[in-house]
């Protein structure tokens, strides 16, 4: 029976009693703000309010602070953070906790994050389900935690080990964190409430704050390499810098003033270009996975993968690691048997890296099959070759075999899906479903609605791949779609500046100051020029005359150099890592003669310059046709596809947040210097007004 009911907008937090068989009363607080009991400041005053009514209760023996709804508190309400903080801030909310004369015990079920779990750390002991999932992942936004999250963990584990949870903003399940220290009892087959009320009665009363404990310090060598470690993986996130000296100030400063520190550096970030971008790209992850309005997706159950190798592989391996019965053909019995085998050893690839549970339980959900055998299937990818033809015919092979409510993918990177439906009998159920390589690594997957495909089908492929743990992302088909059709544009430039004298190791250098993890020309011998050059050799007969075409990469191709699993490329890898070619040089500077130019293209600035330009210019140009819903799906896409830096938010996100004449000017001179066929998109000051519209 409920007691006590402060309501705030969106919510509550519910006061019961309980008597105990002593003879004591205990308080059970609900905070209750669906859908996750995200920390805004409605629920925030709620929930001091609640404390504040509760201190003054002299017969109380203790509290006990729960969430509703299976979560306890699900991380702050980052739409918040673009205004300015409200009181009372959560720092008030946890110093009212601590003032509160009896010992209060966070009872975790579900997530328990970010400010979230700073609420549970303002408790004086923590238990949880084995459902609950604990953490601090602030960076991951940009940001540190901002109401004692790296004073008071370094009170429950040593400093090395903060360093570790909150530099890599990691979710932590309930028997590790208990292992850890992060909580003090994991109930296992008993009600959550009886087994905080339990833990309530064995604390006797006393007060436990973390703030007053002494932190736990790791050996000084530790603590530096979890430093160094969390510095080098950070690739210039200042969260990270910034966290690590929040957490030396936990073992240095007094409680108070590092808590007081901690919570500007928090508010300071939310300012910076990094957290916008990074918060950006959370907003725009959520748009893109949203499932069309009033459609019920179709259960997918069982799936089916025609096409054995590398590709079907990996999508094979994608399906299984998430429980799917997985049914593989191919169109020989050999490919078969080793599509099979290559799957067993990634399997106990990821056993021995802990990914996975059982290998042979993987292994055991790929069952190999003939084209007849996938009758049963609720969809079924193709990963064959690229040749339409032959894609046509399985389509229609397909048909013969599947029941109507059955979807047909393809994982097609290029052809054109309305024509792969075409021959169908019910195009409706026909889509393109494009992994990333590696399939079961890559998170993001573009999902093609093609000119008749239903939003039932689309709405089935979305839910499934939010099943598989991805990031999907609608396109329309058109070359390329989203992802590849921009690349393709990247790629072009570079090629561009090639001619004008640039070197890769120049091209390259730039990226990645800019922020990439790799350089193109890396990215190009790493994925193999020969898929490259066959898509060239496919467009050839359609390529206008006009349009200018750099032939280095043929050349490359011709020598047999098709990247780093042939040894060379636009490197040489005879040493082990890529290594400048003189070759490489002399083709470029002959065709930078023969182009006559005299002042090769060197500087960082006019590197990026022009490749961003590309970029951004195509991605317009691309949403103009329709090719991409939405600005924000171009940046989830080149963010989590491509390597465009997540610190920059995407190639939009950045673009509309740089001189708009600069920009203007950059794209201008990129047409400039690449020659016909090469326009600006006439809608980019629309798009980029369009930009965090999500």
């Amino acid at each position: 029976m409920s007691d006590m009911t402060n309501s705030a907008p969106g919510g509550q937090v519910e006061v019961s009693h309980r008597m105990l068989e002593d003879g004591r009363k205990i308080a059970i607080a609900t905070i209750d703000f669906p859908p996750i009991n995200a920390g805004s400041l409605a629920q925030r005053t709620a929930v001091l309010k609640c404390f504040q009514k509760l201190a003054q209760n002299s017969d109380l023996a203790g509290v006990i602070l729960r969430g509703a709804g299976n979560n306890f508190v699900g991380g702050a309400d980052i739409r918040e953070f673009d205004a300015p903080a409200q009181a009372p801030h959560l720092p008030d909310v946890i110093a009212a906790m601590e003032a509160c004369p009896v010992p209060i015990v966070a009872a975790i079920d579900g997530a328990a994050l970010g400010g979230g779990f700073e609420l549970a750390l303002g408790c004086d002991a923590r238990v949880a389900t084995p459902a609950a999932l604990v953490g601090l992942p602030e960076v991951t936004l940009g940001l540190i935690p901002g109401a004692g999250g790296t004073l008071r963990t370094s009170r429950l584990i040593d400093t090395a080990a903060t360093v570790e949870l909150v530099t890599s903003g990691r979710r932590v399940k309930a028997h590790e964190a208990l292992s850890m220290g992060l909580v003090d009892v994991v109930v296992d087959g008993e009600d959550l409430l009886e087994g905080a009320i339990r833990q309530l009665q064995s604390m006797g009363g006393a007060k436990r704050k973390l703030k007053d404990l002494p932190v736990i310090l790791a050996g000084a060598e530790d603590f530096e390499v979890a430093c160094q470690s969390a510095l080098r993986k950070a690739r210039g996130a200042n969260a990270v810098a910034e966290a690590i000296a929040a957490i030396r100030d936990s073992t240095t400063l007094p409680s108070d003033e590092a808590l007081t520190k901690e919570r500007h550096t928090s508010l300071r970030l939310r300012r910076e270009p990094q957290s916008k971008a990074l918060r950006h790209l959370f907003f725009a992850e959520k748009a893109a996975m949203k499932l069309p309005a009033s459609v019920t997706p179709a259960k997918i159950s069982e799936v089916g993968v025609v096409g054995a190798g590398r590709m079907g592989q990996g999508i094979a391996v994608a399906f299984a690691q998430r429980g799917f019965k997985v049914l593989l053909a191919e169109k020989d019995p050999e490919g078969l048997e080793l599509g099979l085998r290559a799957i067993a050893e990634t399997a106990k690839s990821l056993e021995a890296k802990g990914r996975i549970d059982s290998a042979s339980e993987l292994r055991a959900r790929v069952i190999g099959v003939s084209l007849a055998g996938m009758a049963s299937c609720d969809l079924v990818v193709e990963a064959i070759f690229e040749d339409m033809q032959v894609k046509k015919k399985l389509f229609s092979d397909l048909e013969a075999v599947l029941r109507d409510e059955a979807i047909i993918a393809t994982n097609t990177s290029y052809l054109d899906i309305d024509e792969m439906a075409s021959g169908t009998r019910l195009p409706g159920r026909v889509a393109g479903l494009h992994f990333f390589n590696p399939a079961n690594v890559m998170r993001l997957v573009e999902v093609v609605r093609a000119e008749k495909t239903t939003d039932s089908t689309i709405a089935a492929l979305l839910n499934l791949g939010r099943k598989l743990g991805k990031l999907p992302v609608v396109a329309r088909v058109g070359d390329g779609f989203i992802g590849n059709r921009i690349f393709a544009a990247y790629r072009q430039q570079c090629e561009f500046l090639l001619e004008e004298g640039a070197l890769p190791d120049d091209i390259d250098q730039a990226m990645r100051s800019f922020g990439f993890a790799m350089g193109p020309f890396e990215v190009f011998d790493l994925a193999g020029l020969d898929i490259a050059w066959a898509q060239r050799k496919r467009l050839a007969p359609t390529r206008d005359p006009r349009a200018r075409y750099v032939d280095i990469a043929d050349q490359l191709c011709e020598l047999q150099r098709f990247g780093k699993r042939a040894g060379a490329g636009w490197y040489n890898y005879a040493s082990g890592k890529a290594e400048p070619d003189p070759l490489v040089s002399a083709l470029i500077a002959a065709a930078a003669k023969a182009r006559g130019v005299v002042d090769p293209v060197k500087t960082t600035e006019t590197i990026q310059q022009r490749l961003l330009a590309a970029i951004v210019n195509e991605a317009a140009l691309l949403l103009g046709e329709g090719v991409a819903q939405r600005p924000s799906d171009v940046d989830v896409v080149m963010a989590h596809g491509y390597g465009f830096p997540k610190l920059k938010g995407g190639p939009l996100h950045w673009a509309a947040a740089q001189p708009r004449e600069e920009v203007l000017a950059s794209i201008e001179e990129m047409a400039n210097a690449s020659g016909y066929g090469i326009e600006p998109a006439a809608n980019l000051a629309i798009v980029l007004d369009q930009v965090d519209n999500v």
